[in-house]
């Protein structure tokens, strides 16, 4: 019997081979399903995605990218990982707020919708880092689609997203699942990347996070500890980094954007930081009249140095 999601899933990486209207299409934007059948290993939910009153996703069955395409691009592309401590995905909060903003300035914004390792898939914590891979490596096979330079491709993620492109920008090389199709052979490397209020470590005594506990549990081997602090892959071969955070942020110690700086500087990764002096956590693209305002133009500026603004 062929249930509801193969069906689904065929149909929508279909419309993605041959251009065909997108049975995933949200508001006439175009979703495009990562993987061309199930996700490596099967498993996790069923049926379409819950999404909350504020725009928070759960039960993601068929892992995505959401495409919002600017009047005038200019040859430039960011995927974004909305946060939620791998327990959801704060679209409506972080990620559709930051594809407007790129959208605004001619970058084409891809809103990843990533699997939740709680949700009962095969791979485990292996699983949101696999679509993040996947994302990549599928907007650059398809770049000349859209005009994208596939050596301008970048990265930003909020808080648990901004550990999954920390991963994603730190552990490029690293394979989290066979190669499917001709669109793994592309480098699943972020150009840049941006993480802000990130998840960076989760290990004590930074470990007091869903983050850590969606991925690992909460009495997790001091190998799994090692193996999802993101601190622990940074390398020269990582992409270069941009890192905002509050200094009154309770959810993800502050501490976490100082480990990514520190070992970003030991790698000799080109890496910039931006304390604030208050904010919380979770402010997204900032919120008017308060110190956070003033990030998205710290980030303007650093991404034109990187040549992805004119």
């Amino acid at each position: 019997m062929i249930c509801r999601r193969s069906l689904l899933l065929a149909g929508a990486y279909l419309a993605t081979a041959v251009k065909m209207p997108n049975l995933l299409a949200d508001d006439n934007r175009p979703r495009i399903a990562l993987w061309p059948g199930l996700p490596p290993g099967g498993g996790g939910p069923d049926g379409p995605a819950d999404i909350s009153k504020k725009g928070a996703v759960t039960n993601i069955a068929i892992p995505s990218l959401e495409v919002f395409a600017p009047e005038k691009p200019n040859g430039s592309a960011i995927i974004i990982a909305g946060g939620g401590g791998y327990k959801r995905i704060e679209e409506g909060k972080e990620s559709y707020p930051a594809a407007r903003w790129f959208a605004a300035r001619g970058i084409y914004a891809f809103v990843l919708s990533y699997r939740l390792p709680i949700e009962e898939w095969a791979a485990g914590p292996l699983a949101p880092l696999q679509d993040a891979q996947r994302a990549f490596r599928l907007v650059r096979a398809r770049a000349p689609d859209w005009h994208i330079d596939p050596n301008r491709i970048g990265a930003l993620g909020f808080s648990a997203g901004g550990h999954l492109m920390g991963l994603a920008a730190a552990r490029s090389a690293f394979t989290s699942y066979e190669g499917v199709d001709d669109i793994d052979r592309q480098s699943a490397r972020p150009d840049v990347a941006a993480l802000i209020y990130p998840v960076i470590t989760i290990a004590a005594p930074y470990d007091h996070t869903s983050t850590r506990r969606s991925l690992v549990g909460r009495h997790p081997t001091d190998e799994a500890t090692r193996e999802w602090s993101v601190e622990s892959h940074v390398s020269k071969d990582c992409s270069p980094i941009f890192l905002t955070q509050a200094d009154d942020d309770r959810i993800s110690n502050p501490a976490n954007s100082r480990i990514m700086e520190e070992a970003c500087e030991k790698a000799g990764v080109d890496v910039e930081f931006h304390s604030i002096a208050s904010g919380g956590h979770g402010f997204g693209m900032g919120k008017a009249g308060t110190p956070t305002e003033h990030w998205p133009d710290w980030y303007e500026a650093w991404l034109r140095k990187h040549d992805f603004l004119g």
